[in-house]
């Protein structure tokens, strides 16, 4: 029987063929490597619907629009002040409008100060590119003279719209500037203060400072209405620091200051001043003053001082020198003095000029012994002898015939203890205690004009009463005001009253002419042609470190009057501690006086009255 066949075997499900159960495929055999399993097919891709697609997108976008509507509704609406109040604030600029400052000129209309225009250049740093600041720098700090360090600084304030880099620059410099062409770099028109006289009368005009205000003398005494009222001007700035034209612009005009005429001659001014600015060279002292004033009015010609200084460069000058002495200054009048003790006795006390005095050299009253300037025997002389001599002790002998009231009384009558009210600042009062506060002493040094004080003005004043024959007018400096076209407003007329009586002023005068005659104490005074009054002064200075008069030096003065029949001038020269030569009025002082008073009276053309002097009798009979 043949063989059966039986059926192969079917492979457990999972498992390929030629592969046994849990290995690897079999290679080999006639049908080569094993088979690999089949590939899987992909589900086909559908597509959704487009028109839900397209909705959704809408969707979206209508959702983003939404939010760009209400963020631009609430900058146009909600919102939209505030950013137009910033937007505005970083265009707009507030620009000065700086009014024009009143002119100061002399008596004749010459000009002492003035206004000229000028320049300011500005920096708009937000504008300036970092990279182009050196550039900037190295262009303008050689050109306008400034310090590169305070440029750059300035300019790189990078949260500022508006720095000035220069004020009062001329404009032909500012020209330059502009030529540069740099961005946020401009030029404003404004004004500059100018003295075209350099220092003459600068104690008087004073200057006006860097921030446009007076700094010193009239213009800061009358800065307000010299200055008059600044302006302003808004205007729209473009990113790139360029005006836009028809953008916001508001303004409000400036006011021009009004000028200021004063009482002084320029040239009687230029020679007063060169004259105290060589006497105090030439004698080293301290400081010197020159005051020029005429009696009938009051006015004031002439007040020069040294040392001075320059207004246009005011800052090289040391602060000490800004003020003026002639009103600043207290100084104790010595000899000077004696004219109010005169007048007091001649009117009060039954004096006359030919009274006569036994004069020794010195005098004792109490525990104090009052001496003459110089050693001299005994002498017999006049009142008018006594003042001619300039005698202390002849002088206190003539003040006990009236009571310390009344010497006080005509002191505070021609004006000591009170300010002049010239109108210049920090005018000194002087000192002169009441009798109240005298010590048992104090009468005798005050009769000849020592432990009183003055300043310079008070004491020209005084002989200026004398000269007009009793009648005290107050001293005045500014004669009026200028406003637009020139138009001129005259100062309210001065204060007058009377002091003596003309007859006693008269007597005085002539007195005074002994003093200039070659037995007085400044024949140095006397002027060719001329009759000439006046009086000398010597007195001690108090020395600070002791309290006393030792070593304090010494005040030369001389104060007089031309013509003396007929005073139309009045001449006061004063010098602080003279150390070179002598310190005597009548050698230190009076030569000014001649040198001053002569060109005063050639320039006024003021011709000599012709008539003869009278014959002072200096010496009494026994």
């Amino acid at each position: 029987m043949p063989p059966q066949r039986t059926a192969a075997a079917k492979p457990p499900p999972g498992t390929a063929k030629g592969r046994p159960p849990g290995g690897r495929p079999r290679s080999g055999g006639p049908g080569g490597p094993g088979r690999r399993p089949p590939k899987r097919t992909r589900a086909p891709f559908r597509r959704r619907d487009p028109i839900k697609r397209l909705n959704v997108g809408l969707l979206v976008v209508a959702f983003v629009l939404s939010l760009f509507a209400g963020r631009l509704v609430q900058l146009q609406t909600i919102e939209s002040g505030t950013y137009t109040e910033r937007a505005m604030t970083q265009r707009l600029r507030k620009i000065d409008l700086p009014a024009v400052r009143g002119d100061i000129t002399d008596a004749q209309g010459k000009f002492l100060a003035m206004t000229i225009e000028a320049r300011g250049v500005f920096a708009d740093p937000f504008v300036i590119k970092p990279e182009k600041r050196q550039q900037i720098v190295n262009a303008l700090s050689p050109m306008l003279g400034l310090d590169p360090a305070h440029v750059m600084k300035v300019i790189s304030r990078t949260g500022s719209r508006f720095e000035y880099l220069a004020r009062g620059v001329r404009p032909d410099q500012a020209r330059l500037v502009t030529a540069q062409k740099f961005l946020g770099i401009g030029v404003l028109p404004e004004y500059k203060r100018m003295y075209p006289n350099d220092s003459l009368a600068a104690g008087v005009i004073g200057f006006v400072n860097a921030t446009g205000e007076g700094g010193a003398g009239l213009e800061h005494s009358q800065n307000k209405l010299l200055a008059g009222r600044n302006g302003w001007q808004r205007v729209e700035i473009s990113p790139e620091g360029q005006h836009i034209p028809m953008g916001e612009d508001q303004k409000q005009p400036s006011v021009p200051g009004r000028g200021l005429r004063l009482t002084l001659l320029r040239d009687v001014q230029h020679k007063a001043q060169q004259a105290i600015e060589h006497q105090v060279r030439a004698t080293g002292a301290r400081s010197g003053s020159v005051v020029v004033m005429d009696p009938r009015n009051g006015q004031l010609l002439a007040m020069a001082s040294s040392p001075g200084y320059d207004p246009n460069n005011y800052g090289k000058a040391g602060q000490a020198r800004w003020g003026n002495p002639i009103v600043q200054e207290a100084y104790e009048p010595g000899s000077t003095g004696k004219v109010v003790t005169a007048a007091a006795v001649m009117e009060k006390g039954g004096v006359r000029p030919d009274t006569p005095f036994i004069v020794p050299d010195k005098i004792k009253k109490y525990d104090r012994t009052f001496n003459d300037s110089h050693h001299h025997p005994t002498q017999h002389l006049t009142f008018a002898g006594v003042l001619a001599t300039s005698s202390n002790v002849g002088t206190i002998m003539a003040s006990e015939r009236i009571p310390p009231q009344t010497l006080y009384d005509f002191l505070r009558q021609f004006g000591f203890g009170t300010r002049t009210g010239v109108g210049l600042p920090a005018e000194t009062a002087g000192q002169l205690k009441p009798p109240s506060q005298w010590s048992g002493t104090d009468r005798y040094p005050i009769a000849f004009g020592q432990t009183v004080s003055v300043n310079a003005l008070q004491m020209a004043s005084v002989y200026a009463t004398i000269a007009n024959g009793g009648v005290r007018v107050t001293p005045n400096l500014i004669a009026g005001t200028t406003g637009e076209n020139d138009a001129f407003s005259a100062a309210p007329a001065p204060r007058q009253q009377r002091v003596v009586s003309a007859e006693t002023a008269r007597q005085i005068r002539d007195m005074l002419e002994g003093v200039t005659s070659k037995e007085g104490t400044a024949p140095k005074a006397k002027i060719p042609g001329y009759r000439v009054a006046g009086k000398t002064g010597t007195a001690e200075i108090v020395n600070p470190s002791c309290g006393c008069y030792q070593g304090g030096g010494f005040t030369a003065s001389f104060t007089g009057f031309a013509p003396a029949d007929d005073p139309q001038l009045v001449v006061q020269v004063v010098l602080q501690d003279p150390k070179k030569g002598s310190h005597y009025g009548g050698d230190a002082a009076a030569p000014v006086f001649k040198d001053v008073m002569s060109f005063a009276l050639q320039t006024r053309k003021i011709p000599p009255t012709g008539s003869k002097p009278p014959i002072v009798k200096i010496y009494a009979r026994d």
